[in-house]
């Protein structure tokens, strides 16, 4: 996945963050899942940024 691909994945997964809060609450289940969701895809775009920039 290219890194324009994760950072819009990442954006749509921040927007769905908040609608899901507003609706549920910040410690409802369906919440946690999307946050969870949400760490996943920043950690796999901070481990490819960090993998770049040890490489150059």
């Amino acid at each position: 996945m290219s890194k324009e691909q994760l950072l819009l994945k990442i954006e749509q997964k921040r927007t769905e963050l908040v609608e899901i809060v507003l609706k549920h609450g910040f410690t409802a289940t369906p919440t946690i899942k999307v946050s969870q969701d949400l760490d996943n895809l920043l950690n796999q775009y901070n481990t490819g940024k960090s993998e770049k920039s040890l490489s150059n």
